[in-house]
């Protein structure tokens, strides 16, 4: 058996070696010179700025050494735009990717120091609030092992994702000042800043060759500032990077004002330029913060696009060969501005025809989209726009007019399939669609499972498919097995690779190797040792977290996500409440002890989601201090979920819960972490769930409930919620207990609106679902008292979770959508092994 304690990897062949000696001094130089401290007044804290920078020197040593690769062969480049990058913690994977975790681990070791300790202190970098930026995280991971010239784009927020508490049940917001401690591997870009525009007015004029030439005069200007975060790839030379904004006033500090007293004012305008990049996700519940919200997304694809071109033109580029030297994607519709802008600069600034234009841009962009759900389509008032943008109101206008007439002379639309597609959405109050935008400006538009691809072309996108179906494309979505194997799960990584060999960590479809052994009795043995010890120390953790001691040796269910109702944290819930009455009205009933962990933020207006968690935490409350249902039951809230929690629980997972609504969520990637981390998973058939089931096998996975074209039609005969709780004697029951306030006594009526909601309306139906998801979580307690049958099916989830690689999803994006090539460079001197 390999314990966590244990090395993480073994035999650097001598010439991979690092010279340990020039590694220490290196490590005390910055120690003493860039953070001031000596080895009589350290802390964790100088210990982790120190070596953060001692780690930076390699990163910008490869990051050069990448550069110059990329200039010497100028190969196509590609960039990933997002609003969000869920990059967690930095330096752990650095190590591990650069092959430096071993000679650091010893390194510290000779100090006195305890890496694992070290790496604790570094703080999460939460610039995004679930799946959609730890997916762009994983791309850039994997862009960089695959040595793809690949860079990211994003705003460098002072706040990210909030800090949750829980104080009486309830979710508490406070600020993430993520960067307070300093970010040691930062790279601060004086020299990179570009002035970003808002509001003011168009003119116009005629040239003397009768052309009508727009100059959009800005009214506030900001600038946007480069810092740069190296993305290194595992195993290799090359280092790519992330390059994130950070506003800052065009006018720092007017003196005038200050000397005539008016303080404020003198630093007003500095205040307000620098909101832009102050907070992920500004409350958009006001005018002032849907205009904050706009600006963020221009803010970015502005200063972005800038920076683009300005290399492409230091290559030796012309605006002909742009197309052949540039790919852009845009990650959601959150970006999908940068095509009115990329029109206005290659128009209004470069001086093209707009037929010209429009054949450059649409060549650039691609667009993912990332949900099922009519009402998360980006929308943004007209009124607003031609307000904010008012040149790129009139290009979206333009590129409006222009494609309505191509859709009407195709003939295959009728007037309110026209509609649609609009990307003016007519009414009361114009909007402007920004999904429509992204679409019709994108040479590609993909999915994130086949289930998705295939349900936007039957729904939300089904006009648009009818006009051009060979734009539309799936590409299921990925995780990178470096994070989420090699460094969260080091115990079972080093136990496959001595069974198998390492070639995993850089090509995952090696797993399917480790198939014979779910058949050997001792490495199931040793497999699920492993387990146990995981989940030892996810039990240490919860009693650190919350004060509450589990059983490890209790099934270990988890539902950690994001919280939204079609992800149906109720629905688990609920069911929980269930299993507590049945032990209660029959307290000798045999019953498979459970822990049932739950995790995850909901958005600080997002009042049921909220009202859930509160529920959770009361019936927590109630359960975990009834006797009768001791070392039988209990229920977790491990508050402040994010990417370091996510690593310590997902290894310690049994039962992997992903059961939304079969149709409303696009993919997930916590279901694909779950199944390569050896956890079984209970699911509706939605998103990656369908394709998991088709590499895992039926017998290897827990599914449940009605499958999306089921979903339809209920809608579609009338759905009553009532037809299903009258005849589950479970759900009546569960019902009056939240009625009659079972779970908060001091508080009554505070859950009615949970119960109404699913007694009336049921919009995810949840009680359609109900008692499937009730009798196969019956069937799964059972299967777990067979823990070596268990056991081999979770080697199988392993063994089958090859596909679900983010340099797989790389791969495709990269020779199907982008046509950009891998550029490897010179291999490093040190590479991390496993084994």
């Amino acid at each position: 058996m390999i314990l966590q304690s244990e090395r993480l990897s073994t035999l650097l062949s001598e010439e991979q070696k690092v010279d340990s000696n020039s590694l220490e001094r290196q490590f005390a130089h910055h120690l003493e010179y860039t953070v001031g401290k000596n080895k009589y007044n350290i802390k964790n804290e100088d210990v982790y700025k120190a070596l953060g920078h001692t780690v930076r020197d390699f990163l910008i040593d490869r990051l050069n050494i990448t550069n110059e690769k990329y200039r010497s062969e100028n190969p196509k480049k590609v960039f990933y735009f997002s609003l969000e990058f869920l990059m967690g913690r930095t330096l752990g994977n650095a190590l591990i990717s650069l092959g430096l975790y071993d000679p650091i681990t010893a390194m510290l070791k000779n100090f006195g120091l305890d890496l694992k300790e070290i790496l604790e202190f570094e703080m999460d970098a939460g610039l995004g609030n679930g799946g959609l930026g730890r997916l762009a995280a994983c791309f850039l991971d994997s862009m960089a092992t695959l040595n793809i010239p690949g860079f990211g784009y994003g705003i460098r927020y002072d706040y990210g994702i909030f800090n949750q508490l829980i104080a009486n049940g309830a979710q508490l917001e406070m600020p993430d000042h993520w960067d307070a401690n300093g970010i040691p591997y930062e790279i601060i870009r004086t020299d990179v800043a570009y002035s970003v525009g808002f509001y003011g007015h168009t003119e116009t004029r005629i040239t003397g060759s009768g052309r009508i030439v727009y100059e959009w005069i800005p009214a506030e200007t900001v600038l946007a500032a480069a810092h740069d975060y190296p993305v290194p790839g595992f195993n290799t030379n090359t280092v790519n990077y992330l390059r994130l904004w950070t506003a800052r006033s065009s006018e720092e500090f007017n003196l005038d004002y200050f000397n005539h007293g008016d303080y404020m004012k003198a630093v007003q305008d500095k205040s307000i330029s620098e909101n832009i990049s102050k907070v992920l996700y500004p409350n958009d519940t006001t005018e002032q913060g849907k205009a904050l919200r706009l600006k963020q997304q221009y803010f970015m694809v502005c200063a972005s696009l800038q920076d683009i071109m300005e290399s492409h033109r230091e290559a030796g580029g012309t605006w002909a060969t742009l197309p052949s030297k540039v790919a852009i994607q845009l990650n959601d519709t959150h970006p999908s501005i940068a095509i009115a802008e990329l029109m206005r600069v290659l128009m209004d600034l470069e001086g093209m025809d707009w037929e010209e234009a429009w054949a450059i841009c649409t060549k650039i962009f691609a667009y993912t989209n990332h949900t099922v759900l009519p009402e998360a389509l980006e929308t943004w008032k007209v009124s607003l726009m031609e307000l904010l943008l008012p040149r790129h109101m009139q290009i979206i206008y333009e590129i409006n007019r222009r494609f309505l007439e191509e859709a009407r002379a195709k003939g295959v639309l009728q007037d309110h399939e026209i509609m649609e597609v609009s990307i003016i959405q007519e009414g009361h109050e114009k909007r402007v669609r920004m999904a429509n935008l992204a679409v019709i400006g994108s040479h590609k538009v993909n999915g994130v499972a086949a289930l998705h691809s295939e349900l936007i072309t039957k729904t939300i996108f089904r006009s648009f498919f009818l006009l051009f179906p060979e734009k539309f494309n799936n590409k299921t979505n990925g995780i990178t097995p470096r994070r989420w194997f090699i460094q969260s799960n080091p115990s079972l990584a080093s136990l496959v690779a001595k069974k198998i060999g390492p070639s995993f960590a850089s090509n995952l479809d090696k797993l399917r190797d480790l198939e014979p052994f779910a058949n050997d009795a001792d490495f199931r043995n040793d497999f699920q040792k492993v387990k146990d010890h995981n989940k030892i120390e996810l039990a240490k953790l919860i009693k650190g977290e919350t004060g509450i001691t589990v059983d490890p040796t209790s099934m270990f269910d988890v539902q950690v996500k994001r919280f939204h109702e079609y992800k149906r944290q109720l629905l688990n819930i609920l069911r929980v409440i269930a299993l507590y009455r049945r032990i209660k009205e029959n307290p000798s009933i045999a019953v498979t002890p459970r822990t049932v962990i739950f995790g995850g933020k909901a958005a600080p207006g997002y009042y049921m989601a909220k009202l859930i968690i509160r529920l959770i935490n009361n019936v927590a409350q109630v359960v975990n201090n009834d006797k009768d249902v001791a070392g039988r039951l209990k229920v977790i809230f491990l508050p402040n979920y994010r990417v370091s929690l996510a690593e310590k629980i997902i290894p310690g997972t049994n039962l992997s819960e992903q059961i939304s609504t079969a149709g409303t969520e696009a993919s997930g990637t916590s279901n694909m972490k779950f199944m390569l981390n050896g956890a079984l998973t209970i699911g509706t058939l939605d998103g990656a769930n369908v394709e998991m089931a088709e590499e895992a096998g039926d017998e290897n996975i827990y599914i449940f409930g009605l499958k999306t074209e089921e979903v339809f039609s209920v809608k579609r005969n009338g759905y009553n919620p009532q037809d299903y709780i009258y005849k589950n004697v479970d759900l009546s029951r569960l019902l009056i207990m939240l009625r009659e306030n079972y779970f908060c006594p001091g508080e009554p009526g505070l859950f009615m609106p949970i119960h109404d909601s699913v007694y009336y309306t049921d919009t995810y139906l949840l009680m359609a679902d109900f008692e499937a998801y009730d009798k196969m979580q019956i069937k799964i307690a059972k299967d777990y008292l067979d823990k070596d049958t268990w056991a081999k099916k979770a080697i199988y989830n392993v063994a089958r979770a090859g596909k679900f690689s983010s340099d797989r999803t790389i791969l495709q994006y990269a020779k199907e959508i982008w046509n950009v090539p891998q550029v490897p460079t010179e291999p490093p001197k040190s590479l991390f092994k496993l084994g």
